[in-house]
């Protein structure tokens, strides 16, 4: 009641936000004239005038109403696009390390421009992150102009691409790319084995477009036996649960399996991989779908991403499940990779100094934002008001019910010419709605993860008149839809289906196409705009919000509608009994739908429950990568110096210093008198580790006490070390010393991910025993690092006191030997001629004549 009161005298916090930054906006809208008066040279000078500013002790906070102003006028004259008031508040939050939230339609990628363009004044580089290489290869193309102009260079990272090419784009102002490219990147660089082959530079400040999408949807990511997975039946060989996405074999399911296979004890030690790839098996044939959670294309198995419907080629499911969809599938079995380094999108993007992103939805999950990436949400009014109507949602009996009405209404709309988007959560149901609109006669598109190299150009023309587009998932498009067409896409399809016309004719069949897509833009607004047709509600709100977003941009008309049956997944997972006794109840007859108010409000429960459980999921999933973090942190810092070559034998030596400690401490304990000490033990190991002997007559080790031993075994290890150093020279043991540290680190720290991987897999049995699995993992892998590091120690400094030099005698070269007889094409061989006597005598001693170097006795003499 009083937070009520308050709220509506001071505002809310966002209201307040929005305030403070309008205030701003004031201040650049003054720069406007005089910057519009400069020329194009003055305005490019500009970029000198601020880097110098910033030289001169400025803070970026100091320049930017400038800098924006500037901007927006490069934008003016490159573009012809102006910045609105709502993108300059837009630009600010991005600046300050926050997320925009801004309506689909409102010019995002344009936003980013303002941020980007100030920060990369100071010359660390700003990383723009998209959600595929279209969208990145396409801004930095169309928004590079910009920078370009202002006299900033700009990189693409697309995948495949050689690392020379990504050195030279991550040298760039500014950098565009995937989130998958700079993640990978980031682990690529950290196994390299030369710092002037690193791609990226310190990760300085990123802006994350479509920042719900992959700062939390792909914050979740994670053999064939194939031939007896199929026999097995759910309920008597197995148990599915689809809440939690998991499958277990019962007791019925075990024997079965075991007499398949000819097993003796399923769960025996031996057979413990079998168990493992069984009930990967069983998960690939009953988890995930074909067209819905993969596709087959050209004899691989692909992933489908579940938000945004898009292929994701070079992904693959770990831990065998990929394996066991090819197998399911019948293509090709790729081997299992090992993981040589991991990190989760969250702990990569908390790796940047400054972190921002821009989405048309994330208030619904700004708590996870501030609580997973310390950031805040700012919803950030449209330039125009939102106009869209959004129908309640109606609900079926059955599946085949709602896809009869949803038919129905796409064909009438289509009948009147009004143009329709229709967003399907599978590959699967936008093929099946496609079949049925054929049936019916109604002319569509489909787009889906299939056909997505055509994404941008159906999503473009989405809005003309009459026009009915079947979408899976319409998260981050990238593409607007403009009410009556795209004159450009249009243009530029002419263009490529006639690449010899006249530009003259070009021009003019574009000013056609321009006054076309304006007349059918009014008669779309008189029809009431673009209608969103919901087939299926999502697991999470954001989702549909996005759907819902593609229509009502800037202040067009529009309108929404969801259809939902009582076998969606949604509402079968999780309760749908009171609905569906609820229409028993009233009789309602087949094909009728029931909207009510206690519909909606289970619909949305069930939503939040999920959005609830998924964020569960990604917080457990960072709470564990968080151990990981740490122990990453430190074998990265520790490879890094080691490639700078700074203080190799410094590290190398605190590495023997602490192998003899622990060494004394084994066989010379403080706690025993010097005359119980194993001296033979410490002769033993010290020569195993150091190749060095201890000479019994050389050290008193009654009296010599624990600090002189450790003085003299230490000075003999230096001895020894000298002289190898002596024996190679001082350069090629510095890079003998470089080259065996970094190969020992990485193959103790691929071990130990494989270790690590291993123990969070069956940690989660520790609860059984009333223990906290995180803690357990926390401590046992606190133990495994340790164990690791004292490895990397011991390794290094034995491979490298034992390290010899081969001396090797030069290769022979050798003169081909012709063969004695030619097998012809026809299958002939050429008659074998009788071997003639040389003429000379060759000597015993000679060189063979044969030409390989050696003496004619040791060779053909022999």
């Amino acid at each position: 009641m009083i937070g009520n009161f308050f709220k509506k005298i001071i505002g809310t916090q966002n209201e307040r936000e929005l305030r403070r930054l309008q205030i701003i906006v004031d201040r650049i809208n003054v720069f406007e004239p005089p910057i519009a008066a400069l020329s194009d040279h003055e305005l490019r000078e500009k970029t000198v005038e601020f880097r110098a500013a910033l030289s001169d002790g400025k803070s970026l906070e100091d320049i930017l109403p400038e800098t924006f102003a500037v901007v927006r006028e490069a934008s003016k004259r490159v573009l012809g696009m102006r910045h609105f008031d709502a993108q300059l508040i837009g630009g600010m939050v991005l600046h300050e390390g926050k997320i925009a939230e801004m309506k689909t339609g409102e010019g995002k990628t344009l936003v980013a421009t303002l941020p980007v363009y100030l920060n990369a004044l100071p010359g660390q580089g700003v990383h723009v992150v998209t959600v595929n290489d279209y969208l990145a290869k396409r801004d930095s193309q169309w928004m590079g102009e910009i920078y370009k102009f202002l006299g900033l260079t700009v990189g693409l990272i697309q995948h495949n691409m050689p690392d020379v090419e990504r050195q030279r784009a991550y040298a760039s102002d500014v950098v565009y790319g995937t989130n998958n490219e700079f993640g990978f990147d980031y682990l690529r660089d950290n196994m390299k084995f030369d710092p002037s082959m690193f791609a990226q530079r310190e990760l300085n400040y990123a802006i994350v477009d479509e920042v719900d999408s992959i700062l939390i949807d792909e914050a979740r990511t994670p053999l064939k036996i194939n031939r007896i997975i199929p026999q097995l039946k759910e309920g008597a060989d197995y148990t599915l649960e689809e809440k939690t996405r998991t499958v277990s074999l019962t007791e019925e399911g075990n024997a079965r399996v075991e007499r398949l296979l000819g097993l003796g004890n399923l769960y025996d030690l031996s057979n413990m991989d079998m168990v493992h790839h069984v009930i990967q098996g069983l998960k690939a044939h009953t988890l995930f779908k074909l067209d819905v959670d993969y596709v087959v294309k050209d004899g691989e198995v692909i992933i489908v991403d579940e938000f945004t419907g898009r292929l994701m080629p070079g992904r693959r499911y770990s831990d065998g499940l990929h394996q066991a969809l090819e197998a399911k599938e019948d293509v090709t079995i790729a081997k299992e990779n090992q993981t040589l380094a991991t990190i989760t999108f969250q702990n990569y993007f908390r790796i940047y100094n400054k972190l921002a992103g821009m989405t048309g939805t994330a208030d619904t999950e700004a708590a996870e934002f501030h609580k997973i990436y310390n950031l805040e949400v700012l919803v950030i009014p449209p330039n125009k008001p939102m106009i869209r109507k959004d129908n309640p949602d109606v609900v079926y009996k059955s599946e085949r019910e709602k896809f009869n009405a949803i038919v129905e209404e796409i064909a009438e709309r289509n009948k009147e010419g009004q143009p329709a988007l229709v967003g399907t959560v599978s590959i699967e149901k936008s093929e099946r709605l496609s079949a049925l609109l054929k049936k019916k006669g109604v002319k569509h598109t489909v787009l889906n993860a299939k056909y997505h190299e055509l994404e941008a150009e159906i999503v473009a023309q989405a809005g003309r008149k009459g026009a009915t587009t079947i979408a899976t998932n319409m998260a981050g498009r990238g593409t607007d839809i403009l009410l009556g067409g795209n004159p450009d896409f249009l243009a530029k399809k002419e263009a490529n289906a006639q690449p010899d016309l006249p530009q003259e004719e070009r021009e003019k069949r574009y000013k056609e196409l321009k006054a076309q897509c304006e007349r059918e833009k009014e008669e779309v607004i008189k029809l009431g705009g673009l209608h969103i047709i919901g087939t299926e509600r999502h697991e999470a709100r954001r989702i549909d919000n996005q759907l819902r977003g593609r229509s009502g941009r800037q202040g067009d008309p529009g309108s929404s509608r969801f259809y939902l049956s009582l076998e969606d997944d949604l509402m079968r997972i999780f309760g749908s009994e009171r609905i569906a006794n609820l229409m028993d109840k009233l009789g309602m007859e087949e094909g009728t739908p029931i909207e009510h108010r206690m519909v909606s409000r289970a619909i949305e429960n069930a939503q939040k429950k999920v959005e609830t459980h998924n964020f569960d999921i990604r917080k457990h999933l960072l709470e564990f990568d968080d151990v990981m973090n740490q122990q990453r942190g430190v074998i990265y810092e520790q490879r890094r110096q080691i490639l700078q070559g700074e203080r190799l034998t410094e590290i190398l030596f605190d590495m023997v210093e602490d192998l003899l400690d622990d060494m004394i401490a084994v066989y010379c304990s403080k706690d025993i008198y010097p005359e119980e000490w194993d001296i033979t033990g410490l002769k033993e190991a010290f020569s195993r580790v150091f190749s060095a002997e201890i000479n019994e007559g050389e050290i008193d080790f009654v009296n010599i006490g624990l600090e002189g031993l450790r003085e003299v075994l230490l000075e003999k290890v230096r001895k020894a070390y000298n002289d190898k150093e002596g024996e190679f020279g001082s350069e090629i043991m510095r890079r003998i010393e470089k080259v065996v540290l970094l190969q020992v680190v990485d193959t103790q720290w691929k071990d130990h991910l494989l270790a690590m991987d291993h123990l969070k897999e069956g940690i989660g049995l520790r609860g059984y025993g009333q223990k906290d699995p995180l803690i357990e993992y926390k401590r046992e892998g606190f133990e495994m690092f340790n164990d690791m590091i004292t490895r990397i120690k011991s390794e290094a400094v034995e491979r490298l006191l034992k390290i010899q030099v081969v001396k090797e005698d030069p290769i022979p070269q050798r003169r081909p030997v012709m063969p004695q007889s030619i097998r012809l094409n026809r299958g002939e061989s050429s008659a074998p001629r009788p071997v003639q006597k040389s003429e000379q005598k060759v000597g015993r001693n000679d060189p063979c004549p044969c030409g390989s170097g050696k003496k004619y006795k040791k060779c053909h003499g022999a």
